[in-house]
């Protein structure tokens, strides 16, 4: 993207100047801009590029000390293209900041002079060129965490291109990065209005409108993002997180559902997936879903803790049944599948206040004092 108008911008550079041609100096410069189309049509390297300028700069340096030309807007406008050209070709970063900053002072000062508007495809020139360096020196910026002053200067660059979805994308990361919400999802709108479907943008949307307590919206935005990115695992676990977190559990099941349908190998979905049916006293199926996610990890220690919980639950709602026979044997199968099941958490992590609780619950009903005692004990050592 670097010189990509270059060509476009000074084919009509030679007009202004035919009424000045007795000027030495400026007729120096003003070739120098031909001879420099000439080298950049030619392929000529950078260093050829910067032998060639370096002739113009010192030409119209000397016209603005010309107390003839110095009030030129022509002058001005040279420089500042010249000075803008370098400042984007010059490995040598000192001297490309030099004369950045000395291209900005010309490009205001030709704008200010240039009352009848004859310089305008110079200073056009001139501000492109400084554009593309202001998105060298915002990803500079960026890169060293400087994100105030990446955003100042991005947004100056999106604005220019403002079809660019890359940089609108980047400019809301960086107004996102120094708290600056409102600017930062107004570039974030710009890029999805002009078609971005990167899975990021629509997850910073989200965390914005997280941050706001404005659920609603958030999850709009990321619906947006999975109708750009099916399936997207990182969208996917954000839509279904913030589902739960917003205690809209019957979408946040429907979503699952749907994403287990292709993706059967999600020991966390079919977590959630039972501990969602758990909250709906759907034991059953919480069961047959945790059981899943331990097929597919035997030591997963959040399913195996839920899993202990629901047959708790089981045996409970066991107590309620008529048929004394029934009522037993149900509430001794269920009673053991936990204890069993609760045992497992606990080798996993017998740090755990939960699963320990629950073991010495079970150890009360099952009249095992001496068990109880010495989960006590443990308990206490936490």
């Amino acid at each position: 993207m670097k010189h990509r108008s270059f060509i476009i911008f000074v084919a009509t550079l030679f007009i202004s100047f035919q009424a000045f041609s007795q000027k030495s100096q400026m007729k120096i410069a003003q070739n120098t801009v031909g001879k420099l189309q000439a080298a950049i049509v030619d392929g000529k390297n950078e260093t050829d590029q910067l032998k060639v300028i370096g002739e113009g700069i010192k030409a119209v340096e000397n016209a603005q000390k010309d107390r003839r030309t110095k009030n030129w807007p022509e002058t001005w406008a040279i420089k500042a293209y010249l000075s803008s050209y370098i400042s984007l070709i010059d490995e040598n970063e000192s001297n490309a900041d030099k004369y950045y900053n000395e291209a900005v002072l010309a490009l205001d000062t030709a704008e200010k002079l240039d009352r009848f508007e004859n310089n305008n495809s110079l200073i056009a020139a001139a501000n492109y060129n400084l554009v593309l360096r202001k998105q060298e020196k915002a990803n500079t910026a960026f890169k060293n965490n400087e994100f105030k002053v990446a955003f100042n200067l991005l947004k100056e660059v999106s604005d220019y291109f403002p079809t660019d979805t890359t940089l609108a994308i980047n400019t809301g990361l960086s107004a996102q990065s120094i708290n600056d919400y409102d600017h930062a999802l107004y570039y974030y709108k710009r890029a999805k209005d002009n078609g971005a479907g990167n899975p990021t943008l629509f997850q910073s949307v989200a965390s914005i409108y997280t941050s706001k307590f404005e659920n609603d919206l958030a999850i709009q935005a990321l619906e947006e993002g999975l109708i750009k990115n099916p399936y997207n695992t990182f969208i996917n676990n954000d839509y279904i997180n913030l589902l739960i977190d917003s205690e809209k559990y019957d979408k946040a099941i429907k979503a699952i559902d749907k994403t287990l349908n292709v993706d059967n190998q999600n020991k966390l979905l079919y977590f959630l997936y039972g501990y969602l049916h758990q909250q709906k006293d759907k034991n059953t199926t919480a069961e047959l879903s945790y059981k899943k996610a331990l097929d597919l990890d035997q030591n997963y220690f959040d399913a195996l803790y839920q899993l202990g919980i629901a047959y708790v639950d089981m045996a409970n709602s066991s107590l309620k049944l008529t048929d004394s026979t029934e009522r037993t044997a149900t509430y001794t199968a269920n009673i053991n599948r936990a204890e069993l099941t609760l045992l497992q958490a606990y080798e996993i992590n017998p740090n755990d206040k939960g699963t320990a609780q629950l073991l010495i619950d079970i150890n009360t009903r099952k009249n095992r004092l001496d068990k109880v005692q010495e989960l006590k004990r443990k308990l206490e050592e936490f």
